[in-house]
């Protein structure tokens, strides 16, 4: 879907953002792209819209060079969203999201009826929030209108610069696990800044780590990232916590559990479905102060869960 091969950013002054990127994003794949400040990961996510125009490389979306295409074009067909939302103050919310449909030339009506499906898919109520000006709103119902308004051309990619960064962390979860659910939902390919490695462990499919000096260290799903990290750099950056946020990542699996009968699987109160995450599973026991947990497969119960089958699953994980 998206594929950059020896793309490089320098600066009149000689200093390299990027240097000899290869990355390719799969159609319906969300990839992160995290590092410290000045790595260029900001860089990339600018270059494939041509924002910010590549020194050297090749950039295709689709098979196609968009190097050589036209920018205004190219970014009509891409969503983006970025941490400060970049919405209109002097519109209305819904006349913000209805923006590209109208550029694309859509009726009014139609751009509208458009706006208040993205609204309430992004959990605001167009009859609610609709009328609202920006201001009026709250940092993450802003950033959802930004998401709503992305999503208004039905773009295949979505780009997306530090897009939660801006609000506080419980806010930001909820946002997270929303968007997650929606990519899904819509199997939009998605490129995703951030300097937050728990963001990006959470929601990428893949987490690619850059270095100072725009250099890609490794590119890696978050498990194989979190168990097994390239080198010191990586490991550094990853945290001595990458032990605890493998457990975000390994989902809990009926080769793990143990067997209980009936008489007893009544009584276990605490019960989580096949697979979620270990991290779910364990906050369930510690919460509950159970010893183990029911684990259940639709109306099926499948088996407990016990710490040791938590430790069985993180080191078949390591072997994986």
């Amino acid at each position: 879907m998206i594929r950059l091969s020896g793309v490089s950013k320098t600066y009149p002054d000689g200093t390299v953002a990027v240097r000899e990127l290869d990355l390719e994003v799969a159609r319906g794949e969300l990839v992160c792209l995290v590092g410290p400040s000045g790595c260029g990961k900001s860089t990339t996510l600018k270059m494939i819209n041509r924002l910010v125009e590549p020194s050297t490389g090749l950039i295709e979306i689709e098979g196609r060079d968009v190097t050589h295409a036209d920018p205004v074009q190219l970014r009509r067909g891409i969503g983006y969203v970025i941490q400060q939302v970049g919405l209109f103050p002097h519109q209305r919310v819904t006349a913000n999201v209805m923006t590209v449909p109208l550029l694309y030339g859509e009726s009014k009506a139609r751009a509208r009826a458009r706006a208040h499906e993205l609204l309430a898919l992004v959990g605001l109520d167009p009859d609610l929030y609709g009328d609202r000006y920006p201001h009026q709103l709250s940092g993450g119902q802003r950033q959802r209108v930004g998401v709503a308004r992305a999503l208004a051309a039905d773009p295949p990619v979505l780009l997306m610069d530090e897009p939660f960064g801006a609000v506080d962390p419980v806010i930001r979860g909820r946002l997270q696990e929303e968007f997650r659910r929606l990519q899904r939902d819509l199997d939009k390919t998605v490129v995703l800044v951030t300097h937050d490695i728990d963001e990006a462990v959470l929601l990428g499919d893949r987490v690619a780590v850059f270095a100072e000096g725009g250099r890609l260290l490794q590119y890696d799903t978050p498990a194989a990232l979190l168990a097994h990290p390239v080198d010191d750099d990586v490991a550094t950056f990853v945290g001595a916590e990458r032990g605890l946020r493998r457990l975000s990542v390994t989902r809990v699996d009926p080769a793990h559990l143990e067997p209980v009968g009936d008489h007893k699987a009544a009584e276990l109160a605490s019960t989580i479905t096949v697979g979620s995450t270990l991290e779910e599973a364990l906050s369930l026991m510690l919460r509950d102060d159970r010893a183990m947990i029911g684990v259940t497969d639709g109306p099926r119960f499948v088996g407990v869960l016990t710490p040791a089958g938590v430790h069985r699953a993180l080191r078949e994980s390591l072997k994986a």
